[in-house]
């Protein structure tokens, strides 16, 4: 397993990598045919009074997967830990849904969800004032006042694989995210899985 460290704002030690190092044969334990590992060591110095902040995302390369984990401590190394114990939990899961589904032929699509109100996957649809957007953004606290610093917009593209609505939920739990798009091999069109409050899920379809 190739594995490669990189760092921002901050310097990575013979001492991280060796503590690295000691730790990171969990991931070829849980992983399926893994292919690399990548590191990325992050400081951020929010403000005087609280301290820097380093943060480490974790990301394991499997043959039509990607499963990430990240966390933040006050050290890289505590970040490491805490981040490493997330990836082998979703590496474990992954590994529990392979065996499950061996010997199972094909996945659940998206009439057989529907059919039964998405129940077995406990899916909700999404409401039709998500759709138009008229559902008003969930308190939070506030953010510091940035100035007049200017508006950043991350864009990424990916090659759009279809697959089920079963499928995209398991992609989103492997890298810890609260959504995921794809294309629906079903429909053809592009839609978004996303978590709502305790174990429920929505999904917004594209017409």
């Amino acid at each position: 397993m190739e594995v490669k460290i990189t760092a921002r704002n901050l310097t990575v030690s013979d001492r991280f990598r060796e503590y690295v190092s000691d730790r990171t044969h969990k991931v070829e334990q849980l992983a399926h045919k893994v292919q690399a590992l990548d590191i990325k060591v992050t400081r951020h110095d929010h403000s005087r009074n609280s301290g820097p902040e380093d943060q480490v995302e974790l990301t394991v390369f499997e043959p039509g997967h990607v499963i990430r984990a990240e966390a933040h401590a006050g050290d890289k190394f505590a970040a490491f830990d805490i981040a490493l114990g997330k990836l082998s939990e979703r590496l474990r899961r992954a590994g529990d849904r392979r065996k499950v589904h061996h010997g199972h032929h094909g996945s659940i699509g998206t009439s057989e969800l529907t059919a039964h109100d998405f129940a077995e996957l406990d899916i909700r649809p999404a409401d039709s004032d998500v759709l138009l957007g008229k559902v008003a953004a969930e308190t939070s606290p506030e953010a510091p006042d940035m100035g007049e610093s200017p508006v950043v917009i991350r864009r990424k593209e990916f090659e759009a694989t279809p697959m089920t609505v079963d499928d995209a939920l398991y992609h989103m739990e492997l890298i810890g995210h609260d959504f995921y798009l794809f294309q629906d091999s079903e429909t053809g069109k592009p839609s978004v899985v996303y978590r709502r409050k305790g174990w429920n899920y929505g999904v917004i379809t594209l017409s």
